[in-house]
């Protein structure tokens, strides 16, 4: 009879390893589905203030209400639990043709970064 052995992991690894799991559903990928988009080429041509491409080399996030808000006059999102200061030059002004709110994040050693942020109208 073999006896296996189970390493517990800590319980914020394992709340935070779920979160990541569960906001994976989010992303806004384009793997073929939205080729006859509307919206496609528009998302595509999407860029920030400081003229970032925002869909080139990150996935965008579509946010509830709930995770994004503004303070102090600047934006703020919230992303794995954690609120976000959104760079001024990271903000689209251009219409939002999509209508949600969107984040185009990217990632650093584990933290998050905006490569841009669309507002939406909170409802």
């Amino acid at each position: 009879m073999a006896i296996v052995a189970f390493r517990m992991i800590p319980l914020p690894a394992a709340l935070l390893a779920g979160a990541a799991v569960i906001g994976l559903s989010a992303e806004a990928r384009d793997d073929g589905r939205y080729a006859n988009s509307p919206l496609k080429d528009w998302f595509e041509s999407l860029r920030s203030k400081g003229g970032a491409a925002c869909c080139a080399d990150a996935d965008g996030t579509a946010l509830a209400d709930v995770d994004w808000e503004t303070r102090d006059g600047h934006y703020r999102v919230r992303l794995l639990g954690n609120w976000i200061e959104v760079p001024d030059d990271a903000v689209i002004t251009a219409p939002n043709r999509a209508g949600r709110t969107m984040v185009w994040p990217y990632y650093v050693n584990g933290r998050p970064l905006i490569r841009c942020f669309m507002p939406g109208s909170m409802t």
